[in-house]
């Protein structure tokens, strides 16, 4: 009966990684900015007098994508002063880890990783400006999150489960973590900003 349930556990993971494989990412989607309250969109002045910001954002790679949050402060342009990044991913640059984390976890790292800053990767992201003290919440937040995250595995906790973890902290409604990084992202938006 163990050799049973071992094999039935197997299908299902592999069932599960199949599943977040078989769509197609779609061009980048525009980009969204909400207050904290989940008001469909902000004015450009708040924002610049907010100056705090989480950003949910997935880009594109040679896989099915990555999902991660940018954090940080914003100048009055707008743009992001002195960015930090938190995803989970291998903790790896080879193939091997990652192919093995479809099947069994891996460790992990959960900071930036190659073309999380850079624009032409960017598939989807929902800005979400903050107050100082919903900032200094979900900051605390994340550091703790990413202390106690070691592992990546596919099926059971990826990067879409990562930022969902940091999402449900702030109140947010989560989409499935088997979605395509760009449909979790684009989801996640929907679900909380209208």
């Amino acid at each position: 009966m163990p050799l049973m349930r071992g094999r039935l556990t197997l299908v299902v993971m592999l069932a599960f990684a199949a599943a977040a494989c078989q769509s197609e990412d779609q061009k980048p989607q525009p980009r969204f900015v909400s207050s904290s309250s989940g008001a469909p969109a902000i004015s450009a002045d708040v924002a610049r007098e907010s100056g705090y910001f989480i950003e949910f954002r997935s880009r594109y790679a040679l896989s099915y994508g990555h999902t991660y949050v940018i954090f940080g402060r914003t100048n009055k342009a707008g743009g992001m002063i002195n960015p930090e990044v938190a995803g989970l991913a291998p903790a790896t640059t080879s193939a091997t880890p990652y192919v093995l984390g479809h099947f069994l976890p891996v460790p992990a790292e959960t900071g930036a990783s190659d073309g999380d800053l850079e624009e032409e990767y960017r598939s989807a992201s929902w800005r979400v400006m903050l107050t100082e003290a919903e900032y200094t919440k979900t900051v605390a937040y994340i550091r703790q999150l990413k202390a106690k995250s070691r592992f990546w595995q596919a099926s059971v906790y990826n990067c879409n489960a990562f930022v969902a973890d940091i999402a449900r902290s702030m109140g947010y409604k989560t989409p499935s973590i088997w979605l395509r990084p760009q449909q979790f992202v684009t989801k996640l938006r929907q679900m909380n900003a209208g």
